[in-house]
């Protein structure tokens, strides 16, 4: 039997947001009974725990001298004079330990579990950064992590798995449906709900039951804090647009959230073109949650693809559900070749090697930074680096037609 949270009516404001998991209609708990009274201690233990001072101290302190933040906010100065139009930065997030924003929300959730006396951590990944970032989070916290990834993700992803390897974590090949991120996740899920009173799910991006939307958001914030008090102090203001890709959507709502009440900034959030649930999905529920969702006439979910394994994804956080409904955000869909245009653009001008999902949005912020005044601000999160996807970029066919000209 499903348990299914009661719908609250939609907001007409972003500042009438509903609390407890909903976002106007988004959001909610469809899970198995069994996993509702785990949601609940999860739920209470966030709110006890996450908000005592010696549980900020010690992920504020691994934040800084562990995971290396703050990262820096770069002028690309070569990118802005291709684009011929407003000035763009980069949040550096592809500096973090570890190589992407992923470990924001994995030191973070796995304090949590530490402190809820969980030794075991369950997770899944796509692109792997995840389960590198879960895997580096349970070692220098003293817990188990097992890491569930699709058998395709891992055939295009060999790197990162060797890497949660070496890391003390156990990965999980999933070789059910399409053997992606959605599987990975319906696999850790089931794990869950068979080994709850002595496993932490550690979920990744802003999906799943509440409240993981809301704890993934929090602790990925930290991004677009860091971007506004940078930018105040460098430019003395905001920024005109805000730019991040888009899979479940963890890194852009992080850069998203701590302006949603600023009304002159603008989302830009860049989907892979062949798992875009915002452009092309409809509402519905996966893991857990009511969003948009990439499913055929019957409700059976669609196969998705992108050449970047972490947007390989037929749902979105429900939160981004709800600015997409209100039109507080903005969502694109990017080619595998406009991805692979803009990974060589950063590459050859700004000798940055951004993670494929992370090239999604450089080409995006690029194409609208060309259409923007001069004196407009546009920032991009890079959420991680490219070091995984050289062999799938080497491999790849196509030429971005901007090589020419570069």
């Amino acid at each position: 039997m499903v348990a299914k949270a009661p719908i609250k009516q939609s907001p007409t404001k972003l500042s009438e947001l509903p609390q407890e998991g909903h976002w106007g209609e988004f959001g909610g708990q469809f899970v198995p009974e069994i996993l509702l009274p785990a949601l609940k201690e999860l739920g209470r233990a966030y709110r006890e725990i996450s908000v005592r001072f010696d549980f900020q101290s010690e992920l504020k302190a691994l934040r800084a001298d562990y995971g290396g933040r703050p990262t820096p906010l770069y002028f690309a100065k070569r990118l802005t004079e291709y684009a011929g139009g407003a000035r763009i930065f980069l949040k550096r997030e592809d500096l973090v330990h570890g190589g992407a924003h992923s470990l924001n929300n994995a030191l973070g959730q796995a304090l949590l579990a530490r402190a809820m006396g969980k030794r075991r951590v369950i997770a899944e990944t796509g692109a792997g950064q995840h389960g590198v970032a879960t895997a580096m989070a349970c070692a220098v916290l003293g817990l188990s992590a097992e890491i569930y990834m699709g058998a395709r993700d891992i055939e295009r992803q060999r790197m990162n798995v060797q890497r949660m390897k070496l890391l003390g974590a156990t990965v999980h090949p999933v070789t059910s449906g399409s053997q992606t991120l959605k599987d990975a996740i319906s696999e850790a899920l089931r794990d869950w709900v068979t080994n709850v009173p002595t496993t932490y799910y550690l979920i990744g991006s802003v999906v799943g039951p509440h409240p993981y939307p809301m704890i993934v958001r929090d602790f990925q914030r930290v991004i677009g804090d860091e971007i506004k008090g940078q930018l105040l102090r460098r430019e003395q203001r905001l920024p005109d647009l805000l730019v991040a890709c888009v899979g479940g959507g963890s890194n852009a709502l992080g850069t998203f959230f701590p302006f949603v009440n600023d009304e002159k900034v603008q989302f830009l959030g860049a989907e892979a073109t062949g798992a875009a649930s915002l452009s092309h999905g409809s509402v519905g529920v996966l893991h857990g949650a009511k969003t948009f969702v990439l499913q055929d006439e019957h409700g059976a979910i669609r196969e998705t693809h992108s050449v970047a394994a972490g947007l390989d994804y037929p749902a979105v956080g429900p939160e981004h559900a709800l600015y997409k409904k209100l039109g507080r955000g903005e969502y694109v869909p990017v080619s595998d070749a406009e991805a692979l245009e803009g990974f060589r653009l950063l590459a050859r001008l700004e000798g940055i090697l951004p993670a494929l999902e992370a090239a999604h949005a450089v080409y995006a912020g690029v194409q609208r930074a060309k259409r923007m005044k001069r004196d407009a601000l546009v920032v991009i999160t890079l959420s991680g680096r490219g070091d995984k996807d050289l062999e799938t970029v080497l491999d790849y066919d196509t030429q971005p037609t901007s090589e020419q000209a570069l």
